[in-house]
């Protein structure tokens, strides 16, 4: 009967979940589409105006490890109600900002405060739903980040049209109205509230900086004190008794190789939101607008199908479930490698394969992750899969662009016959096989030798 109730109230904080997630990736996506008319407005360069979405994007990720490591120390529902109440205070800085600075730490304290939702579409799933559920769960989760990535383009577009960019920081502020539902519903599990070993976060979070900052600019001397710095993290858990992150974890094979995999395989799939509005704008002469409504086909399939990867988890077993993400994803890459030239109908098409296989691949690797995770640890080992998915998405977003910046004039692909986006092939091309030397690095580790456990622990 416990049991049962726990599972109905699970079920309902998925929905409210979902709708809080909408919100956040709109937030998230939104400004992209703004960046020209902010830089107008403050007269800004290219750089200066991209730390409006770098700087969200940094410390969202960061915050998350955060949030995930308090949550095995705090009440989770104290920590989200934390992190909704900045992200409406940064929301409504925004909304009143009349200088650039002001814009800046506007949307860094949304970026605090809704870091605790990636760490808490984590954490439910895992305190309120059995393995052989989880599935579903995490594919709810899911489905709402593809319902604010098709609606963030397009609400974005039509506020545009009709008002000032600024009343784009009055969406995130609807997610107020999910405060009560997760006030009630969540319950008052609190782990040992524990000295925090901030000086090991600290570390960790500067380390991710300077990487990110040396990956994106192609500064050495970033990435070398980053590299430092790490090592000073490493040294900081290792000595202390109370880390930031306990060295055993790391020491947990099954999840290190899935945190790898993760990694690997986020930095791939983010090409498909980077470079294919690029390829849209560059080769198909889009509009921005046209650009965004073209990504939507997309977006719209993975929300309606999310749900039902989450279920093939449950039913198959996740490496099931990733073998059918890694045959939607591949053709994918390998269509856009040989048609960059085509009319945007067919580019939005095989955009739908490759969204719904990274929908299918992130559910399924989130769920085989969470099932390696003893409790005591399962807040900061989620909270770290979510961080290194958003750092994966900041450095791969820095290699991309510099590749395509650079240019080629060398056809490696000669099944290719178009003469525009040569570089967008070479790359796709290049990910393509990436994909297969990591679907079969996964099919060794994973489901050659462990096909009889393959439905609990795939």
């Amino acid at each position: 009967m416990e049991k049962e109730i726990s599972q109905q109230i699970g079920k309902k904080l998925m929905r409210i979940l979902m709708f809080t997630l909408i919100l956040s990736a709109m937030s998230v996506l939104m400004f992209n589409f703004v960046l020209p008319e902010i830089s107008k407005a403050f007269e800004l360069t290219t750089a200066q105006v991209s730390w409006v979405t770098s700087s969200y994007t940094l410390i969202y990720g960061i915050g998350t490890v955060i949030y995930g490591k308090l949550a095995d120390r705090y009440k989770l529902k104290n920590l989200l109600t934390f992190g909704l109440l900045f992200f409406a205070v940064g929301s409504l800085i925004g909304l009143a900002s009349q200088t650039y600075w002001m814009l800046l730490v506007g949307r860094c304290l949304q970026a605090v405060g809704a870091a605790a939702i990636p760490a808490t579409a984590m954490i439910i799933p895992l305190r309120y739903f059995p393995p052989e559920e989880r599935g579903s769960a995490l594919g709810t989760a899911f489905v709402g980040l593809a319902i604010g990535s098709a609606l963030g383009p397009v609400i974005s577009a039509l506020i545009v049209s009709v008002a000032h960019w600024r009343w784009l920081f009055c969406i995130p502020l609807f997610i107020l109205f999910t405060l009560p539902f997760y006030r009630k519903n969540l319950g008052d599990d609190q782990g040992d509230s524990g000295k925090l070993d901030w000086v090991g976060g600290g570390f960790l979070a500067t380390a991710l900086t300077l990487l990110l900052l040396g990956v994106t600019s192609g500064t050495w001397w970033f990435i070398i004190t980053a590299i430092l710095i790490l090592a000073l993290f490493i040294i900081r858990i290792c000595s202390v008794t109370e880390p930031f992150v306990q060295p055993k974890l790391f020491t947990n094979k099954s999840y290190t190789l899935r945190l790898t995999i993760t990694f690997l395989i986020s930095g791939i799939g983010f090409s498909l939101y980077f470079l294919s509005p690029l390829l849209l704008a560059d080769v198909q002469q889009l509009s921005p607008s046209w650009t965004g409504f073209a990504m939507v086909p997309a977006a719209v399939a993975s929300a309606i199908l999310g749900r039902k990867g989450g279920k093939l988890a449950d039913l198959k077993g996740n490496s099931y479930l990733y073998y059918v993400a890694s045959g939607l994803l591949l053709p994918c890459f390998i269509l856009l490698s040989t048609f960059t030239g085509i009319s945007p109908v067919f580019i939005a098409i095989f955009l739908i394969f490759g969204h719904v296989g990274q929908t299918f691949m992130m559910i399924a690797m989130s769920n085989s992750v969470s099932m390696t995770l003893p409790k005591e640890q399962a807040g900061v080992g989620m909270g770290l899969l979510s961080m290194l998915n958003f750092i994966a998405g900041g450095m791969a977003s820095g290699v991309y662009g510099k590749v395509v910046d650079l240019g080629s004039n060398d056809r490696w692909n000669p099944a290719n016959i178009y003469p525009n986006g040569i570089i967008y092939s070479n790359i796709f091309l290049v990910l393509a096989t990436l994909h297969v030397g990591i679907l079969l690095f996964y099919y060794f580790q994973f489901g050659r030798a462990k096909r009889k456990s393959i439905k609990l622990e795939g």
